[in-house]
Parts: structure tokens; C-alpha cells; sequence
């Protein structure tokens, strides 16, 4: 769960979104055929490096995969269900066998259903069908003190169910994995987040102090929570659940015309739900009133985010039409230095995006996957942005398993030592890490946009149909 601050002003916001070029129309799934889209050479290495970091990371007695790398640590369980996704991935590209990714996503599977459930705060990975935000890489246990968490379940069974589609073969272990992945699903307790008497769901729950008061709500990457937690088969969320998201959207709109969309700062809250529910051409309530759709509303997030990076009211250096992404990711740490004359503000980890929008944060920290996982919104200018990044950065910011997290071009204070990575008193600061939760959308986002990877298999899983019907979406693919 991304650690959320106060909000500041609207006005730098409103000057960049102001500059947007105008667009083309985006393809919608009966626009043609599923393998429309073609990539430049130098993207498919990018891809081939991303799933790299899933499948040689992967802890293959558990299935369990690591919340970053090189740095040790624990799993992330978001980072697992992007693993899941991303095995198939690696089968259709020629990268592994199916037999071998079949054999590590049983592995998985078995792990989370046999794993101990229970209200103890330790010594358990999960409770009421749902599991800790961090578990231990071999045990699976709780990790310190962290939530137990709905959104990072979710990016879970988002992977899970996605295996159930994929591996649809007459091989037993195929069968099983089908199995678990239903069985897994059906287990998780919606309800719980609501046991309070709120009406939408908790961010998460702690064995020591009960619920988180913090709810999904607004706009954000809590969306698929609501689509997962509709559709399960036995203990589902109440109808009414969509309209207590919706509940602030009022808020939450910026821009004019062409420009208007409901704002989050930070690109992944437009990216996570969009990596595997398709929303091209279906509504809710909200999108039928506004007139467009939650995958049109993304592109606009997206060209917003590179509008403010262009306008660049903090005139940090290094940003450009070609280098920009503002989203949640590692920042060279905690510091006030000087900075053109003023006093800025460096950060850690953090949520960062234009000022003036929900979950705000702008310390100058760009991240690849704020772009690369828009890919499907706008590949316009998401592959000279990546295309940019590798020839400007080079192996400083793009190595083994593709782009490290994040970087800073205006983080050039040899004076001090950053929290990690490291820094150039020319390019400034580049992390030292790979995340799990930022290389998954480059990988599963370029695939979505080459031939509708992800999507359509999630279009044929009944949890999905079933939980956008009973939030009110209608149309496009959910017609047929």
C-alpha cells in the first residue's frame, strides 16, 4: 500500500494539461486482428530482459518472488501475481517451455492454498482467504508488521486467474492448475474489509489493531479490487460496492474538453486494473455520463503526466518531450538540498506525480514504467521515451533485466550519499534495484498492445464478466 500525502496545488496541473497535442482515436478490440501491433527490434529486448527478472528471481521451491533485486528481502505478493502473468508470456515468446513455466506456476499455486491461514500475527501468510502485503521468501510467513492487504491480493489473483485461462491443456498438472486457481479465488472473504459496517473496502487489516480506516475510494489503483471482489463466486462484495468507489469522483476530475479525466498522480493507479481487465469500449455510470471510457481515460492520464513533465514547473533537469513518467517508485532519499536557488525536497520510496492532482509528489525522480506500462494508451510516446531513456542513460539505467527502477537527473550532489544507487555528477542519480510491481506492467503492457495478450484470455473468465455486469458496465465486449 502507497503511503498517501496531503495534496497542494491545481495550478501547475492546469497549465501543462492545457499544452495537450491532440490525439489519434485508440483501437478498440474489434478493430482488428489480435496480432495488429508491431514493436521496433529494440523493444522486444526489453521485454525478453523484463521476464528475465520474474523467472531467474523466482524462489522455484515456493513460487515466491522477490519485491526487488539485487537488494535481499522479502516477496511481494503483487510481484507474484505479475510473475504468473508473465511465465505464459515467456512460453509464447519462445524464453521458456510450457512444461517448465506450467511446472512453476503449479508450484505457486500449491504454495498459496496449503499456506496457514489464520488471525495470529505471526507465523501466517494470510487470513480470511486473503494474504500479506510482504511474506518471507521461504517460509511465506508475515513479514514484520505489514497489512494484510485487498489491492496487493488482488494483483495476486489477478495472476492466479490468469493461469487458470492460460493453461487450459488436458495435462494434469494443466487441470490442477485450473483447480487452484478457482479454489484460491473462491476462499477470499470480501466481506472482511467491510466487517466495520463501511461501505467500501479497507485498504487492509492488521491482527494487532483491526481494520485500516483508509478505504478505496475515489480514483486509483483500487478499481480491480471492486471487479474481483463483485465477481467471486462465495463470499462476494454487495452491489452497492461500485457506487461507494465512485462515490468521490467529483473530486477528482481535471482538465477541459479533450483534456478531461479522472486524476491519480501517480501513473501505475492507471496502469494495475488495465493490465488484465480490457476497457476499451465498455461503461460504467461515471464513463457513460463523461463520455468516454476508463482505457481512454488512462491516455489522457498518460499524455497529462508527460504534459507536466514538459511544462516542468520545477525546472528540474534532464526532462523532455522523449524523457518523462511520473509514478511510485524509489528516490535517491531523504534530503533538503539546494537546488537553482531554492530548497527542495528529495525523497525514498515514494508515489510521485503532477502537482495538482491526487497523490501529488514531484522531487525531480522520473521511473520507466510511469511510460513503459502506458504503452497501450499511447505508444505514440511511450517507444521514443524508452527508445530515449536507453540511448541517453545507457547501461547506467538499462542492464541486465532491463531499465533499473528510477532515476534523477537532477540528483547530482556528490556531497552526500544517497539511500541507494548511485550518482554521476553529470546524469545524475540512477537506483540500483529492479521492483517487481514496475517491471510488470513494462512486460504484461507490451504484450496487451502486440496482440491483446492478457486480455483476452481475462475477457473469457467469468469472475470478470460477472464483476463488471454487477458494477453497471455495459457494451463493447461484454455484448458479445
Amino acid at each position: 500500500m502507497i503511503d498517501r500525502r496531503a495534496l497542494l496545488s491545481r495550478a501547475s496541473l492546469l497549465s501543462a494539461a492545457a499544452a495537450l497535442p491532440a490525439c489519434a482515436p485508440v483501437a478498440r478490440p474489434d478493430a482488428g486482428a489480435p496480432e495488429g501491433n508491431t514493436l521496433p527490434a529494440f523493444y522486444a529486448d526489453i521485454e525478453e530482459r523484463t521476464f528475465r527478472w520474474f523467472w531467474e528471481t523466482v524462489n522455484r521451491k515456493n513460487g515466491l518472488v522477490p519485491d526487488r533485486w539485487p537488494t535481499p528481502g522479502f516477496c511481494s505478493i503483487a510481484s507474484v501475481g505479475f510473475g504468473l502473468t508473465a511465465y505464459p508470456i515467456g512460453v509464447e515468446r519462445g524464453w521458456c517451455s510450457r512444461a517448465e513455466a506450467r511446472d512453476l506456476t503449479l508450484t505457486t499455486l500449491k504454495f498459496f492454498w496449503n499456506a496457514p491461514q489464520g488471525p495470529a500475527p505471526s507465523g501466517m501468510t494470510g487470513h480470511k482467504g486473503f494474504f500479506y502485503h510482504f511474506i518471507d521468501m521461504e517460509t511465506g510467513h508475515r513479514f514484520r508488521d505489514v497489512e494484510l492487504s485487498s489491492v496487493d491480493t488482488t494483483l495476486l489473483l489477478m495472476g492466479v486467474l490468469f493461469a487458470g485461462r492460460y493453461y487450459d491443456g488436458d495435462h494434469p498438472d494443466e487441470a490442477e492448475i485450473r483447480r487452484l486457481a478457482q479454489a484460491i479465488y473462491a476462499r477470499a472473504d470480501w466481506s472482511f474489509f467491510r466487517s466495520d459496517g463501511r461501505k467500501p473496502v479497507s485498504m487492509g487489516w492488521h491482527p494487532e489493531r483491526g481494520l485500516i480506516p483508509a478505504s478505496w475510494t475515489g480514483y486509483n489503483e483500487g478499481m480491480f479490487v471492486y471487479v474481483l471482489g463483485l465477481g467471486a463466486p462465495e463470499h462476494p462484495l454487495p452491489a452497492s460496492s461500485w457506487e461507494a468507489w465512485t462515490a468521490k469522483y467529483a473530486s477528482c476530475w481535471r482538465g477541459e474538453g479533450p483534456t478531461r479525466h479522472l486524476a491519480f498522480a501517480p501513473l501505475f493507479g492507471h496502469q494495475y486494473s488495465h493490465v488484465w481487465v480490457d476497457f476499451r469500449g465498455i461503461q460504467d455510470a461515471p464513463m457513460r455520463a463523461a463520455g468516454l471510457d476508463y482505457f481512454e481515460n488512462s491516455r489522457r492520464a498518460t499524455y497529462a503526466n508527460r504534459a507536466y513533465c514538459v511544462a516542468n514547473p520545477r525546472r528540474w533537469d534532464g526532462w523532455s518531450k522523449d524523457i518523462w513518467g511520473l509514478t511510485a517508485c524509489d528516490g535517491p532519499g531523504g534530503f533538503r538540498l539546494p537546488f537553482k536557488g531554492e530548497t527542495r525536497e528529495f525523497f525514498g520510496y515514494a508515489a510521485r506525480g503532477p502537482l495538482g492532482q491526487p497523490d501529488e509528489r514531484d522531487d525531480g525522480t522520473l521511473a520507466p514504467t510511469a511510460a513503459l506500462g502506458s504503452l497501450p494508451f499511447a505508444p505514440e510516446i511511450v517507444i521514443p521515451c524508452a527508445e530515449a531513456m536507453r540511448r541517453i542513460y545507457g547501461e547506467r539505467l538499462y542492464g541486465k533485466y532491463g531499465f533499473l527502477d528510477s532515476f534523477n537527473p537532477s540528483f547530482r550532489y556528490n556531497e552526500v550519499k544517497p539511500e541507494k544507487g548511485s550518482v554521476d555528477p553529470t546524469q545524475g542519480w540512477v537506483d540500483d534495484d529492479y521492483l517487481g510491481i514496475d517491471q510488470g506492467p513494462i512486460l504484461l503492457q507490451a504484450a496487451n498492445y502486440r496482440n491483446d495478450f492478457v486480455w483476452r484470455r481475462m475477457r473469457e473468465e467469468p469472475a470478470i464478466r460477472r464483476g463488471l455486469t454487477l458494477a453497471g458496465f455495459t457494451g463493447g465486449w461484454l455484448g458479445s
